[in-house]
């Protein structure tokens, strides 16, 4: 027999028990972001390799290990995208939309492509959403992005599950001081060093720096800090960063060995992190990166974003069970109607009742039934309220109306006030 087809390892299908909740976040998410003044952009998830190699930098993991490259039929390397910076600032060069200094606030939300090892939070397909902001340059509007994740996590109910981290990583000519002070002290326990770090000592030796072999972190201990040799400008911008998360009450810790995976990362960094997803801590990241759209072949363009997983995010509320009530439940009054004439009345009562109540979640009954199966199929969906429509309903011009959930009795509803009537029971329910 034939092999059973199933979707590739580690991408991974979102089944219909599992969409609310993943529309409840993204819901909130886009209603916060209107909120704050940024506006929405979709880019292609395939990208020409090159703008992943110039942006994220061709020693990185992502780049190296992790992408999604084929030639197409045109003989181009193209690459599924990995990350959405690249691609954003990719969009705002080709349209234009950043040029004379013109402030952008963006975000986007869809899925990324990595071939990393998939484990419980971490897939090969993933799904992100993501801010890019350009041509504002003061620690001002790093501050609002950290202040409007801290206001998402509240109206989600996990703020007291999640950690600030912050750093800074300096201009690139701090930060090429800082990488050569940093080889010449690896250099000397390179014997020490485990296989990976040794690696990226020649590569990208920052990323020594979050490595989670235990032996190279007690070696990292009496290694250089990067605040050391923070230039001036960029010890201001984190000064004035702190002083405006602090004016907020909003608190953090300092990590110095936060440097972040990709390249093109300066001054501002940081992760929001939790305790309650294992090994997967991370799930909201990002910092500035003033000299990306330069390298992409811009002009000077300060930016600055982050990109939160929405994968981790959902298992978070789950695993916390911070799921609203109302969205486990898909369906506010289930329609119940027997013979064709209710079918027929049912269905225009429905839609009327809809034009009156636009927000009412109405089931109309399909595929006919006895009273039995009918009633099941309501109680199975989760609603409130049944309706009840048949030959002495008809009659009369009433509908039955019966709580499936908790205490009251059956009665008579006539059609005319029927909107009216659910409208108070749904509010009260």
């Amino acid at each position: 027999m034939s092999k059973s087809l199933q979707a590739i390892r580690g991408m991974n299908d979102i089944l219909p028990e599992q969409t609310p909740l993943w529309r409840h976040f993204e819901g909130t998410v886009a209603r916060l972001l209107d909120n704050y003044g940024y506006k929405q952009i979709r880019m292609p998830i395939v990208e020409f390799t090159e703008l992943f190699k110039r942006s994220i930098g061709e020693v990185t993991d992502i780049v190296e290990k992790e992408m999604y490259t084929f030639d197409d039929r045109n003989g181009d390397s193209l690459t599924l995208r990995p990350e959405g910076t690249a691609a954003c600032v990719r969009a705002v060069l080709e349209h234009g939309i950043t040029g004379g200094g013109q402030v952008q606030k963006l975000w986007y939300v869809g899925p990324m492509f990595r071939h990393e090892r998939p484990q419980k939070g971490r897939y090969r397909q993933f799904h992100q959403i993501g801010l890019e902001v350009f041509n504002l340059d003061g620690p001002d509007i790093d501050a609002e992005l950290i202040v409007l994740t801290w206001r998402l996590w509240g109206e989600l109910g996990i703020r007291d599950a999640v950690k600030l981290e912050l750093n800074s990583l300096g201009t690139s000519e701090s930060r090429g001081r800082y990488r050569e002070a940093l080889v010449a002290f690896l250099s000397t326990h390179l014997d020490k060093l485990d296989e990976d770090s040794q690696r990226r000592l020649k590569t990208n030796p920052l990323r020594v720096l979050d490595t989670k072999n235990a032996d190279t972190q007690a070696i990292l201990t009496d290694a250089p800090k990067m605040a050391d040799y923070l230039d001036e400008e960029s010890r201001l911008h984190f000064e004035g960063l702190k002083a405006r998360l602090d004016a907020v009450g909003i608190p953090y810790v300092i990590n110095p060995k936060l440097v972040r995976g990709l390249d093109y990362y300066s001054k501002t960094v940081f992760e929001w992190v939790t305790d309650k997803l294992g090994a997967q801590g991370t799930v909201c990241a990002g910092g500035r990166y003033d000299g990306l759209v330069e390298q992409m072949g811009g002009k000077p363009t300060p930016g600055v974003g982050f990109a939160m997983g929405i994968e981790r995010l959902v298992l978070m509320l789950e695993t916390l069970e911070q799921i609203p009530e109302e969205i486990s439940r898909q369906v506010d009054v289930y329609l119940c109607a027997f013979g064709e004439a209710a079918e027929l009345a049912g269905l225009a009562l429905a839609e009327r009742v809809r034009d009156q109540l636009p927000n009412l979640r109405l089931q109309v009954n399909a595929g006919a039934g006895s009273f039995k199966s009918q009633f099941k199929k309501a109680d199975k969906s989760g609603a409130l309220y049944a309706l009840i429509l048949g030959d002495d309903e008809m009659a009369q011009q009433v509908v039955g109306f019966k709580p499936l959930r908790g205490q009251g009795e059956q009665q008579s509803i006539a059609w005319d006030a029927l909107a009216a009537h659910l409208a108070t029971c749904i509010v009260q329910g």
